[in-house]
């Protein structure tokens, strides 16, 4: 089991040890040239702060990591970025960017999307102590099975535990087995439980940035649909989401489109009947889906079928 432990704002992490109910973060990078690939999804990516505040002050569950537009890390995300606004995040990264910053750029940053996200109280800091490796600017990697990450782990587990604190936090210390060098069955120590800003992100990579109908490009009009709405029990899964072009996915979550289980478009009579109108998106009717880029990435059969039975129009 590894971990991974990055220096933290002070501002950043205050602001996100107050919001409520956070079920993901983005823990951003203001470089945004290369993507975080230090961990596995499911491995643990901890805060400490600068110092002379040495301790681990709270974590997550890696899920994922990318490289995005601002806007859309803001559209994605909003205040589990660490910022009230888009005009605060900015605020916070221009100043870490190299080089002059055109105010009016999207500019990309890195993205590490952290999952069941956690921030303990002052009480139950973990001091992180002088002998034990030096954390370098951008982090460093702990083996938690060996001295001193083993160490580390045990006073980890006992910081999360406590009916009190663990009582409304996502992550518990029965998530985390009492020896590190034990894993549940699979490679990764968390199933990450994907958030909408993490399944948002997912889906626009695994269709290759571009609609899965018509090819569009423009990453602003993309957007993550799901095939069976959150709200009526669809999971945040990639086999669950489909990227479309913005229009594509207003019309099918209203259910004048659908993709039948061969992943050919379907197109209502709905439609024309009443919006007298429509030609376009019928041109489209049986076209192919476009495959995501790995196939085990592409829409499940009983997630279309549900599609095509509760909301296809007809």
């Amino acid at each position: 089991m590894r971990a991974w432990i990055n220096t933290t704002d002070w501002d950043w992490f205050k602001f996100l040890s107050l919001q409520p109910d956070l079920d993901e973060i983005n823990f951003w990078q203001a470089g945004g040239k290369q993507r975080f690939a230090r961990l596995k999804p499911g491995e643990l990516f901890l805060f400490k702060l600068h110092s002379p505040q040495n301790f681990i002050v709270g974590g997550g569950v890696f899920a994922y990591s990318t490289i995005i537009p601002v806007s859309l890390a803001w559209q994605s995300f909003e205040k589990k970025n660490g910022a009230g606004s888009l005009a605060e995040l900015r605020a916070a990264i221009e100043p870490r960017r190299k080089g002059p910053v055109d105010t009016r750029e999207d500019y990309k940053i890195g993205c590490v999307i952290l999952t069941q996200p956690f921030f303990l109280p002052k009480s139950r800091w973990v001091r992180y102590e002088r002998d034990w490796p030096r954390i370098a600017y951008g982090g460093i990697q702990s083996d938690l099975t060996v001295e001193p990450g083993r160490t580390l782990y045990q006073h980890l587990r006992g910081a999360l535990a406590g009916s009190v604190f663990t009582r409304d936090q996502p992550i518990l210390v029965r998530d985390l087995p009492a020896d590190p060098g034990v894993r549940y069955g699979s490679p990764v120590l968390i199933t990450p439980r994907l958030g909408q800003g993490a399944f948002r992100m997912v889906v626009t990579d695994a269709y290759d940035r571009r609609c899965a109908i018509t090819g569009e490009k423009v990453l602003p009009v993309l957007e993550a649909a799901h095939i069976r709405p959150f709200k009526r029990e669809g999971p945040h899964r990639v086999q669950n989401g489909i990227l479309l072009r913005s229009d594509l996915h207003t019309l099918f979550d209203g259910g004048y489109l659908t993709v039948n289980p061969d992943f050919r478009l379907e197109v209502s009579h709905r439609l024309h009947e009443e919006f007298d109108n429509g030609k376009h998106y019928y041109s489209l009717t049986g076209q192919r889906l476009r495959a995501p880029l790995q196939p085990d990435q592409s829409p499940a059969a009983d997630f279309l079928s549900w599609h095509n039975e509760n909301v296809y129009l007809g």
